[in-house]
């Protein structure tokens, strides 16, 4: 059997609670895939594979389905934390080829931080398969500038869920995902 997703939505979430498998359950309903047996895969993004819409992506996705997906995730209840978790997302010009997806979670990143360090670790990871050779000293600007220049690398984004703990005892956790629908 042969498993190669079609489609992929992407989705983010916060949950709050005393205890923290229950502020992770939190975070998944607030992202919409509470209901799925998820299970974490690694970072290759499949050649072909379509990215919809989360609610396209949702409406897809059964009760009880087994749902493979690549996460990103941060808790704590170190109150007035600032956590962050991001998903980096590079696709290659060539719709032939992979792409790549990586995983960022961090303390005391905000969304734009956290989303800038996992897009150029998904880029540089994919550059490096295609052969780009980079600076790792330049800033992300002036890699990005040189991925577009190369024609090799149409597309790169991110998506990013920061979160500040609140309150005593209570945990938070924050999470970013790619969805992956057969």
């Amino acid at each position: 059997m042969v498993l190669v997703p079609k489609k992929v939505f992407f989705t983010k979430g916060v949950g709050s609670h005393r205890k923290e498998l229950q502020s992770f359950e939190m975070a998944l309903r607030d992202a919409g895939i509470e209901k799925q047996n998820l299970v974490q895969v690694s970072s290759i993004f499949p050649p072909g594979c379509k990215i919809v819409s989360k609610t396209q992506g949702q409406r897809s996705l059964l009760p009880g389905q087994i749902t493979y997906y690549v996460l990103s995730k941060c808790s704590s209840n170190e109150p007035r934390r600032l956590i962050a978790a991001s998903i980096g997302f590079a696709m290659p010009t060539d719709k032939k080829l992979y792409g790549y997806l990586s995983e960022h979670h961090a303390y005391g990143q905000t969304d734009t931080v956290a989303g800038d360090f996992a897009e150029d670790l998904a880029a540089a990871m994919l550059a490096s398969t295609l052969g780009i050779e980079l600076d790792e000293d330049l800033g992300w600007d002036e890699k990005k500038e040189i991925y577009h220049i190369s024609n090799k690398i149409v597309r790169t984004t991110n998506i990013t869920q920061s979160a500040i703990v609140k309150g005593y005892g209570n945990y938070s956790t924050v999470i970013a995902a790619a969805v992956f629908i057969f």
